[in-house]
């Protein structure tokens, strides 16, 4: 079963991937069913169906049972049920086994033939962007139709069973009809039918979405448990998983039923899976926020899957098992949660060595969990690395980020390093620059904060960078933005050893300009560290600047 992401809420980076990967898939398809005779031999043992080419043509044509369990298991959804129609009309019935499977395929796939979606067109490039777009726009808004083919069908039956219920519930569920999945529910135990364990895990996972407060969300779950063990029917691994995915979105109440509900499955002789682990710690954790302590959980979910080999047995064990096959217990789907207990634990370079072999590849990290890697680079002192990351940063799609960017531009400005470090911030902020100006488009993404401006320009003074940090300067007034006591006396001991002084006179009008307090000390350093010979060579406007501002600041000057 296929999970179809949103594009459309994919980094630029995320984006690409996931259409390479879609392009490559369509590729192989593409030459494995126009060139069929080239794909004949079969080598692989086990034979896997998937890698071999499709029939792609009916073999049986007549209207006849055979030939609709054909189209059934081609999975050519629109051609059995046009034969479905043409077998009940010509008077032939359809034995309730048949039109089970039919169900079951409509229900799965939903009125369309998952087939076409991966058989490549002939397009221009404007087509092809606006057929991508709404095949996944198309695929994510896929809901249950009133009278659509799966209900119309199973209206038609006489004496629908169990397995006709359940095709139904779970193809309900998929598609989002989750009141009406457990209206029919009601309607199978009235027709005297017992639900089977499929139909009870689609209603598990269904709970949270037909009740609104969290004690009322597991009150279902528990009925639905309870109805369960009255019915006889025996819970298996999807029904671990369902509870533990609808534990979820139970808030709270969901830490504390997580684990007896484990303990209780494996009583059953039922063991978690990676999938089970995973929705484990999604309970604990919220995806992409900070860890803030119970560590200990990560750190127990680690040693339970450390040294085990698992199978798939669940459709959400999948991108755990091909990681599992990278390293021990970072099999566990290497979630926001379990990379920043990384960040918190382990020394930098084991971090940053599954950083680079996982991300982005494998692995995209959210803002939050990239701010736990920056922390991890200040506490083992290798700031040097932050222009590295900050490209990351920017191709993962987390340069907008105010507080991400913010604290980056801390971290550069808080020490001094040496002359090439300090080259490398200064690079790195002026990039950063751009983003502040305008983003893609010309759309602005961050605005400038007091913080913002003294950390960059900060950073630029390090560097010697003196005229961009003049540039910089600037903004405080376009951005009504008041600069820093620390940052003018930090500036104008640069243009000291530039030996600017008309410069240093225009620092002091800046002070006087925004009514800081601290300008007659500006004034005081200016007259004191310049030369007089210094203060000659002032330009007459700089000199009638210093004047004016001598006699406005002449009383606070006696003080000193």
């Amino acid at each position: 079963m296929k999970t179809f992401l949103t594009l459309t809420s994919f980094s630029p980076i995320q984006k690409l991937f996931s259409l390479s990967q879609e392009s490559g898939r369509n590729a192989a398809k593409y030459f494995i069913n126009t060139y069929p005779k080239y794909f004949q031999k079969d080598y692989a043992q086990p034979h896997i169906p998937c890698l071999m080419p499709e029939t792609l043509e009916a073999q049986i044509e007549e209207a006849s049972e055979a030939a609709l369990i054909e189209r059934i298991r081609m999975r050519k959804v629109k051609a059995a049920v046009d034969l479905y129609d043409q077998l009940l009309q010509a008077g032939t019935s359809v034995s309730l086994d048949v039109t089970n499977q039919l169900l079951d395929l409509i229900c799965f796939c939903g009125d369309h033939d998952p087939t076409q979606e991966n058989v490549p067109e002939q397009r221009n490039e404007e087509t092809a962007k606006k057929g991508r777009a709404s095949k996944a726009s198309g695929l994510l808004k896929a809901t249950w139709k009133e009278n659509n083919n799966a209900g119309r069908i199973f209206a038609l039956l006489s004496e629908p069973n169990t397995h006709s219920y359940s095709a139904l519930i779970r193809g309900m569920v998929k598609y989002g009809a989750y009141s009406k999945a457990f209206s029919t529910y009601t309607d199978l135990l009235n027709n005297r039918l017992k639900a089977d364990v499929h139909t009870f895990n689609a209603l598990i996972i269904a709970a949270p979405e037909v009740k609104e407060k969290y004690n009322e969300k597991w009150e279902l779950i528990v009925d639905l448990l309870k109805q369960m063990a009255e019915q006889k029917v025996k819970p298996n691994l999807l029904t671990l998983n369902a509870v533990l995915k609808a534990l979820r979105r139970c808030g709270t109440l969901g830490k504390s039923q997580a684990f007896p509900v484990i303990s209780e499955m494996k009583a059953l002789s039922i063991d978690p899976s990676l999938a089970s682990y995973n929705h484990l710690l999604a309970i604990f954790y919220k995806t992409g926020a900070p860890i803030q302590g119970q560590t200990d959980i990560l750190q127990e979910v680690m040693n339970e899957v450390s040294g085990k080999s698992f199978t798939a047995q669940d459709p959400d064990d999948g991108i755990c098992i091909s990681l599992q096959r990278l390293s021990g217990c970072f099999c566990l789907s290497f979630s926001a949660r379990f990379f920043s207990l990384l960040c918190m634990m382990e020394n930098i370079d084991v971090m940053l060595k599954w950083y680079r072999d996982l991300v982005p590849s494998v692995y995209y990290p959210s803002s939050n969990v990239m701010r736990d890697l920056l922390q991890a680079l200040d506490t083992d002192n290798r700031l040097d690395l932050i222009p590295q990351i900050w490209k990351d940063i920017k191709q993962l799609g987390h340069a907008n980020r105010q507080n991400l960017v913010e604290e980056l531009l801390t971290l550069m400005a808080r020490e001094k390093h040496n002359q090439e470090v300090q080259e490398s911030f200064a690079e790195c902020a002026l990039d950063i620059k751009k983003i502040y100006d305008t983003g893609d488009r010309g759309k602005v993404l961050l605005s400038w904060t007091a913080g913002s401006l003294i950390d960059l320009i900060s950073v630029l003074l390090a560097a010697h960078r003196r005229q961009d940090a003049w540039e910089m300067l600037k903004l405080f007034k376009t951005h009504n933005r008041v600069p820093s006591e620390e940052l003018l006396n930090k500036f104008l001991t640069c243009v000291k050893e530039a030996g600017e002084v008309n410069q240093a006179v225009e620092l002091v009008q800046i002070s006087a300009g925004f009514c800081l307090p601290e300008t007659p000390k500006l004034i005081q350093r200016v007259q004191q560290e310049f030369e007089l010979t210094d203060l000659r060579d002032l330009k007459p406007s700089s000199a009638h600047h210093l004047c004016s501002l001598l006699t406005a600041c002449s009383s606070p000057l006696k003080q000193h």
